[in-house]
């Protein structure tokens, strides 16, 4: 797992090497424990890593074949890679590093772009051919890992994350309308290419873009997941076997290939608690997991040991549990985001924080349960539009997910920042895409594929790797989630959602983890804006700063101090905290660098 950024000029002109510099040292973080750069005229790459395979200098970046004329920087992980790396032996590419970094070299240079459907992980890389002046792009189908960028027609430059691109100067700042419709609509997802900002994009999961040196640009979508059943009906048995050997597969290879220790995140709930189960199962004998939890609060509990501790225990762990008092939090909330590449709503976003901080000093890997919940249908939001028969599918996805209607997205932004209603438009059109036999089927592949991907996905990347930790997510193997995608939605709904979890999981858990009310890394001080934070709130909302920027209709911001509690999301988020978060995170990583060189 690494931080990865480049420069490829179209006037001719050689790249900026200042500029990659700068954005290398903004990714120090994701990858602590090498750097490296390379440049060839028109273009350049910098690179951090953090070694987790092949631990030699021998998997460095970024790698240069001088041999097949490419040059390579690369995030992630590559689970089939030995196989990979032996069907490349017999056709008879020569390696001399042991990791997978070499094998996606290889890869391109015998099957060009195709080379991304061969590979199973999560990954976000850049290729420079040099005898073609050619730079290839590619994001994972998942989108687990990040791939950003910056282009102004005279250059594009690309990082894993916005504030190395913010850092190399030259990035128009301004608020991109269309994210912002979708920051305070869907949650604080903002589906590629848009961010918040209209001089950053991001390359869409599941994407490759193909960049000439003259500037000509190739786009290519190489997966599309079907949400169709197949053509053989399977039984209820046979779809809980089928799952259970998918999931299993996931969870050991994600154990297995790597070459440190590997963790657990353990919350407490359902998901994190079967990957204990099913690493015990595969045989792992040094089991290691992590909880956090936070300071009660008069209306919900701050931890979820009661449940995480039976699960340490019944597989004799080695348990590490941290207690976060809400004074920390406070404190430790600026640098949870300046940790965030967009701004992110998600309660959890400072729970991961400060949890990776304690894991990564004990290991470098760890897997987490994200993506459980979307793939088998566990949010309490699903069985509710299952059960509307009326309207357009825009209308009985809305009513259960928007934070806010159109209307009321008006009344939340300043006259400058209203538009059109940009959030039905893409939802409306994420649900009609082909390939999908129900409106379930269609909520969940687009939520699997879209919503997930700039909200916990998001989250877990770079709260982890803020620490140098590497998360790694089995629920989001690619095979895996088009295994389920393919399972009727009643199945997975059944019993109130992730059906199939929860029935693998009788005998290996607790039966009070299996039958829980749906919890998530508790932040109630998020929720329940009250005290210190409420205060917090207040100073970043009245601050000359966000009265200059003039983002936000100054009544409906009146209208949210004056009773925070009032005023959640369908989602059971905090309005206040959505607009405190969004002013803050412009504030940290943006303010001050608007005027910054080219």
């Amino acid at each position: 797992m690494c931080g990865v950024c480049g420069e490829l000029r179209f006037d001719g002109q050689a790249a900026d090497l200042g500029s990659i510099a700068r954005m290398t040292a903004m990714l120090e973080r994701r990858g602590p424990d090498h750097g490296g750069s390379y440049s060839d005229g028109v273009l350049a790459f910098g690179h951090r890593r953090l070694a987790i395979i092949d631990l030699s200098n021998h998997s460095s970046q970024p790698m240069v074949d001088q041999e097949l004329d490419l040059a390579l920087v690369f995030n992630g992980t590559i689970y089939n890679y030995p196989a990979l790396r032996r069907e490349l032996q017999q056709m008879g590419y020569h390696f001399y590093s042991s990791g997978d970094t070499e094998v996606i070299l290889k890869a391109y240079h015998a099957w060009g772009e195709e080379c991304v459907e061969r590979l199973h992980g999560m990954f976000a890389f850049a290729i420079w051919s040099q005898d073609q002046q050619r730079l290839f792009l590619a994001r994972d189908r998942m989108g687990i890992k990040p791939l950003y960028y910056n282009d102004d027609g005279r250059r594009i430059r690309f990082a894993s994350n916005s504030q190395a691109l913010l850092a190399a100067g030259g990035v128009d700042t301004s608020i991109d309308p269309v994210g912002l419709h979708h920051q305070f609509t869907l949650h604080a997802v903002i589906p590629a290419p848009h961010t918040i900002l209209k001089g950053i994009r991001k390359l869409a999961p599941g994407h490759c873009l193909t960049i000439e040196r003259q500037g000509q640009r190739r786009l290519r979508r190489y997966w599309h997941l079907k949400s169709v059943r197949p053509q053989r009906e399977r039984s209820e048995a046979e779809w809980l076997e089928a799952i259970h050997d998918a999931l299993r597969s996931a969870v050991k290879t994600r154990s297995e290939i790597a070459d440190v220790p590997v963790g657990v995140l353990l919350s407490g709930g359902l998901d994190s608690s079967l990957l204990v189960a099913l690493l015990a199962e595969a045989g792992v004998s040094d089991l290691r997991t992590f909880s956090v939890g936070f300071e009660d609060h008069p209306d919900e509990k701050g931890s979820e040991f009661e449940y995480s501790d039976p699960v340490a225990a019944r597989y004799s762990s080695s348990h590490r549990k941290f207690l976060v008092p809400n004074a920390d939090v406070l404190r430790r909330l600026p640098e949870a985001v300046d940790a965030m590449a967009e701004p992110m709503f998600g309660q959890d976003a400072v729970a991961f924080y400060l949890l990776g901080e304690q894991v990564s000093r004990e290991v470098k890997v760890v897997q987490s349960g994200q993506g459980a919940d979307e793939v088998f249908g566990g949010y309490f939001w699903y069985p509710r539009m299952a059960a509307e028969i009326e309207g357009s599918p825009l209308q009985r996805f809305s009513r259960h997910y928007f934070d806010r209607d159109h209307e009321e997205y008006l009344h939340t932004v300043a006259a400058p920042y209203r538009g059109e209603d940009y959030s039905s438009a893409t939802i409306a059109g994420l649900l009609a895409e082909p390939d999908a036999d129900s409106f379930m089927d269609a909520v969940l592949r687009m939520d699997v594929t879209t919503l997930i991907v700039d909200d916990p996905v998001k989250r877990v990347d770079n709260m982890t790797m803020a620490w140098g930790l590497e998360a790694r997510v089995p629920f989001l193997d690619h095979q895996l989630v088009e295994l389920a995608a393919q399972c009727p939605p009643e199945l997975k709904l059944k019993g109130g959602g992730k059906h199939p979890l929860k029935a693998m999981a009788r005998g290996l858990l607790p039966d009070a983890v299996i039958d829980r009310p749906k919890g998530y890394f508790p932040m109630p001080a998020l929720k329940y804006v009250r005290g210190e934070f409420l205060s917090f709130m207040r100073d970043i909302l009245h601050s000359r700063a966000c009265l200059e920027r003039g983002l936000y209709a100054p009544a409906y911001v009146e209208m949210l101090l004056a009773a925070p509690e009032m005023h959640h999301t369908r989602l059971l988020g905090s309005k206040l905290w959505h607009l405190a978060l969004l002013e803050f995170w412009l504030q940290r990583n943006v303010d001050g660098r608007a005027s910054a060189p080219v």
